[in-house]
């Protein structure tokens, strides 16, 4: 898989975890609010990763 070159919403956070993924194509949000604002905006579901590396 290719990686962006403009870091999404999760280059903003602290974990190790969710940096890694600061480069990747999907649209991440971290969990809070503005995640379930946006989803319920959209009426799209809420997709969770709870980790895996």
């Amino acid at each position: 898989m290719t990686t962006t070159k403009t870091p999404n919403r999760l280059s903003k956070e602290k974990s190790p975890y969710l940096l890694q993924h600061a480069n990747n194509p999907v649209n991440w949000f971290p969990w809070g609010e503005d995640a379930f604002n946006t989803a319920k905006a959209e009426n799209k579901p809420i997709f969770l990763s709870i980790g895996y590396s």
